[in-house]
């Protein structure tokens, strides 16, 4: 009996004991969920996307995400380094694979990786330096020492483009508060080290991200000075890692390794060993991925990785690769009820504010700020349009004082402005551009002339600068020309000057050429101008001259001369050509009158009417252009250094250079160019053109001789290029008669106009 009491307390115990867990297991008991009670299923496995560095191969990064979003794989966070940084970037912020599709796509990506200003957007100053040194090199100079730009590219446009692409975006802070978070990877190159970014300024960050050196300027980031990420951390698994995913995609789109027999140059053995540096880490990353993990390495062979004009041409064999892995990458799918509700949990951004609360504009250049608020249209109450508050930059980047502007959106007491950037250039004041010029008729005539161009900057708070030219070669010149505005917003100004040049002229007698002279003269002059917008700019001065005529070539009777010039010359110039040596649209053209008068030091009193133009229209590739000419003395005589020239390509191209020259001149001009490939890529594309031309003009020595029944008609065909040294012409000019002429242009355009 006592035995059994024993028992039955022991019995006792144990149930009282379990009780609390005979509670829950009754919470959840098979009746309760046959009366609709769901239990919470298991967590899913949170997955991390790597996309590693490759330049123009990074594309194939979207074709990837295509592909995981087909098959339902979600992604919970992104690490991207270089190009892998922008498509993770923006995939990131809630931009649609379509809309990445077609921004890679259709992206100028040759303007892009320029940072040569629309031509449209320089002041008419600047655009007289695009046509008269077309190289696009500047140099700087300051306490005796050549200062260079940090790179061929410093962003200004690349940086324009990621913003616009993040404006919605421009208010987060944390990069974990994107509809993914994300991590771009840089490389700290004071540090020495990777660098991982996780908050700040998206658009920054990526920027910093694919700086490669050389190529791109670095970008001060925390006070870090940061470069691409591929050379320290193409692929950023352990980054992923820290964040907490359970399972990893990679991407890895390096560069394959040369074979033996293709490291033939030192170019291929120098690249080869950048790849050899670079795959060391990604390998020792690649290794720490684990068995369910999954690394992708879509096949781009020798893809070039600075081919970004035919980057889309990745997507599918990106695509591809990620197919060829469905089975490995299935185990990471959800149904289509659970990716939908995936997709739904993602936060949506949007533009922080629909109007601009304030606006302004952060710089470090001398020049006062009503300057650049007067270059500006934007205005408090606008709409935030990222097209509208672009180009308000580049109108700022075109007055050539930066290295780049750049805007960002700043909210203020709960009020959202814009905030433009601009960072004069480190190699400042004091800017040299080059020119080289070379003109061979295969003939015996040839003409070849170097140039240089100091500009500084700056001098004053209205914009001052002083412009300096010398040049050598077979027309010497020396130049200076202080140009001072007098009011903020730079219409009206000043400008006295001087000049010295040489240069040969023919002489003729009764319409033949008897002698080929050399002209040397020296100019005083003082101009009170204003400029026209960004299009056009007025002058009148007065100058006063002294030169000398010495017959160099001919006969030996004409008397070598000495002369003086004075009077007031008056232009009108306005150029909308989208492009100085190329143009596809827009127009040229100037009005000019000479009055020479004996009261200003003249010897001879006459006046000389000069009127050119020439407008450009395209239709997809071939483009169009019309010119006309006209120059003429008012007077019965006029003295031999103010004839008019013409000869030489698309001055009547049959004949030779300036072989016609007298006090009357007209020409009018057809010319047609068709853009037929490229050379280059990246930042070295280089347009190929063919055309040809049909000209009628001559010259006169009465007025009442003009006449269309006197015209000669010429004309041309030509191979052109617009190279970074300038325009290169092959060409051969035909004449009446048979006659033919060769040219050679180097780093020079033809005269379009005297």
């Amino acid at each position: 009996m006592q035995e059994l009491g024993k028992r039955l307390l022991t019995i006792l115990c144990t149930m009282l004991l379990l009780l609390p867990v005979a509670g829950q297991a009754e919470e959840h008991s098979p009746a309760d969920l046959l009366e609709g009670e769901t239990a919470a299923p298991p967590a899913r496995p949170r997955i991390g996307l790597v996309l590693g560095g490759g330049g123009a191969r990074g594309a194939a990064h979207i074709g990837v995400i295509r592909e995981l979003e087909r098959m339902r794989i979600p992604i919970d966070a992104i690490v991207g380094t270089s190009m892998g940084a922008i498509v993770g970037g923006l995939y990131a912020s809630g931009m649609s694979v379509e809309d990445l599709e077609e921004t890679v796509s259709t992206l100028d990506w040759v303007a892009v990786l320029s940072d040569r200003p629309n031509r449209e957007d320089l002041s008419f100053r600047r655009k007289r330096d695009d046509e008269q040194f077309p190289i696009n090199f500047e140099l700087g100079y300051r306490d005796g020492e050549l200062l260079f730009p940090q790179a061929v590219v410093l962003g200004h446009r690349l940086d324009l483009i990621l913003r616009e692409l993040t404006l919605d975006a421009s208010d987060v802070h944390d990069f974990d508060d994107l509809p993914i978070p994300f991590r771009a990877i840089a490389s700290d190159i004071v540090a020495g080290e990777a660098y991982t970014m996780g908050e700040g300024d998206l658009a920054l960050a990526i920027r910093a991200s694919m700086s490669v050196p050389a190529a791109f300027a670095p970008v001060l980031v925390d006070g870090r000075l940061l470069v691409d990420g591929g050379l320290l951390g193409n692929l950023g698994v352990s980054v992923i890692q820290d964040m907490g995913v359970d399972l990893i995609i990679a991407v890895d789109v390096e560069f394959p390794m040369y074979k033996m027999d293709e490291l033939d140059s030192a170019i291929a053995i120098s690249e080869q060993v950048l790849t050899l540096l670079i795959r060391q880490e990604t390998r020792r990353q690649i290794n720490r991925l684990g068995a369910k993990d999954v690394l992708i390495s879509p096949d781009l062979g020798l893809f070039a990785s600075s081919d970004f004009v035919h980057a889309a041409e990745t997507f599918e064999p990106g695509a591809a690769a990620t197919r060829a892995l469905a089975d490995e990458l299935q185990a990471m799918a959800l149904d289509e009820q659970a990716y939908a509700q995936y997709l739904s949990e993602r936060t949506v951004l949007s533009p922080p504010a629909d109007k601009l609360a304030f606006v302004r504009v952060v710089h470090d250049a001398k020049v006062a700020p009503e300057i650049l608020a007067a270059r500006m249209d934007v205005q408090v109450g606008d709409p935030i349009d990222a097209d509208v508050l672009a180009a308000e930059a580049e109108l700022l980047f075109g007055l050539r004082l930066f290295e780049k502007v750049g805007y960002r959106l700043v909210e203020e007491d709960g009020e959202t402005g814009v905030e433009f950037n601009a960072r004069s250039k480190r190699w400042g004041p004091n800017y040299l551009r080059f020119g080289v010029a070379l003109e061979d008729d295969f003939e015996g005539s040839t003409a070849f002339n170097v140039a240089m161009r100091w500009r500084r900057a700056g001098l004053n708070s209205l914009g001052a600068e002083l412009v300096t030219d010398f040049q050598l070669g077979t027309d010497p010149r020396f130049a200076t020309e202080l140009y001072q505005p007098l009011r903020f917003d730079s219409r009206i100004f000043v400008a006295p000057s001087f000049v010295f040049e040489q240069s040969n002229q023919n002489a003729f007698v009764a319409n033949d050429a008897a002698a080929r002279l050399r002209l040397t003269e020296a100019v005083l002059q003082v101009d009170v101008g204003a400029e026209i917008g960004r299009v056009g700019e007025f002058r009148i001065g007065v100058y006063r001259g002294r030169g000398e005529s010495r017959v160099k070539v001919g006969d030996p009777s004409i008397p070598n001369t000495d002369f003086d010039s004075g009077g007031v010359l008056t232009q009108l110039r306005f150029d909308t050509l989208d492009n100085a040596q190329f143009p596809q649209h827009g127009i040229l053209s100037g009005l000019a009158w000479n009055s020479s008068l004996p009261g200003l030091g003249a010897d001879t009193r006459f006046g000389t009417v000069e009127f050119d133009i020439t407008t450009a229209f395209t239709r997809g590739k071939s483009s169009l252009l019309l010119g006309l000419d006209y120059q003429t003395t008012l007077d019965p005589v006029s003295p031999v250094q103010n004839y008019f020239p013409l000869g030489g390509f698309l001055r009547l191209s049959g004949l030779e250079r300036g072989q016609l020259s007298g006090p009357h001149a007209a020409l009018l001009r057809v010319v047609y160019y068709r853009q037929v490939s490229s050379a280059g890529g990246g930042f070295l594309h280089i347009p190929v053109y063919v055309g040809a031309s049909l000209e009628a003009g001559n010259v006169w020595q009465d007025r009442s001789d003009m006449s269309f029944n006197s015209l000669l008609t010429n004309g041309s065909v030509f191979l052109g290029l617009d190279t970074p040294i300038g325009p290169t012409y092959l060409a051969a000019g035909f004449a009446e008669g048979g006659r033919t002429n060769f040219y050679l242009f180097i780093g020079s355009a033809p005269r379009l106009q005297k």
